[in-house]
């Protein structure tokens, strides 16, 4: 009789910015040689991060990154300072786009502060008792349901 062994797997996920591929790896998944990812790194277009003893670790988005480059400069025909200015304005509309999200619910937050305010306001105004020549008191609803013009007391 047979005995079959079952392999279990563990499947552990990592967040996409964190450094876990060497050089070589990172090169090979993106399809380059690692002295290449050296003078990108050089050039500033990739800043993977160090271990303690300083080896490089690329992450999930520095492969992607990598991906894009090589597909600007191989695909596209750009050159390395097309690369970057590319990169350069890509992350300022990302920072514009953030901007303008944070501007955006900013408004949308004042929009109701506004929206809540004008409708103690009117609750106020309501309870509000103008003075009207002659003694009386006369609630300012009644006074604007009347059309009656309020007269206030001078200063």
């Amino acid at each position: 009789m047979v005995t079959r062994r079952i392999r279990r797997t563990t499947r552990v996920e990592v967040a996409d910015d964190r450094g876990v591929f060497m050089i070589s790896v990172a090169a090979e998944l993106a399809e380059m040689h690692p002295q290449t990812l050296r003078m990108y790194e050089q050039r500033g277009l990739i800043s993977p991060q160090r271990s303690p003893k300083g080896t490089r670790l690329y992450s999930h988005q520095d492969v992607e990154r990598l991906r894009r480059i090589q597909e600007m400069t191989a695909e596209r025909g750009m050159n390395l300072a097309g690369v970057e200015k590319v990169l350069e304005l890509e992350e300022q509309l990302a920072r514009a786009a953030r901007r303008l999200d944070a501007l955006e619910r900013r408004a949308q937050e004042l929009q109701e502060e506004v929206a809540r305010l004008e409708q103690l306001r009117r609750e106020l105004r309501a309870e509000i008792v103008p003075y009207v020549g002659g003694g009386e008191i006369v609630r300012t609803a009644d006074l604007e349901r009347h059309s009656i013009p309020v007269r206030r007391p001078p200063a």
